[in-house]
C-alpha cells in the first residue's frame, strides 16, 4: 500500500501549515513505516493510507514519487 507521509523538516519546532512537507512511501501498514522513518530527523505529522480514487487522484500529482527508504 502506498501511504502519503506530512512532515516538518525541524523536529523541536511547532508545526506550521505553510511548512509542512509530504512525500509517498510504499509499506504493508502504518507501523511499518514509522519503522522505516525512525531513523529520520524529521516530525511526522500524520500519516495517510492511499488507495482507490484518492491514490489516482494523487498520481497525477507532478510530486508524486514514491520513495525507496
Amino acid at each position: 500500500m502506498i501511504y502519503k507521509v506530512l512532515y516538518q523538516s525541524q523536529p523541536g519546532e511547532v508545526p506550521i501549515r505553510e511548512n509542512t512537507k509530504a512525500f509517498y512511501i510504499e509499506a504493508d501498514n502504518i507501523r511499518e513505516v514509522r519503522s522505516k522513518l525512525a531513523d529520520k530527523d524529521i516530525n511526522i505529522e500524520f500519516i495517510q493510507p492511499l488507495e482507490g480514487e484518492h491514490l489516482e487522484y494523487e498520481m497525477k500529482s507532478e510530486n508524486f514519487k514514491v520513495e525507496n527508504i
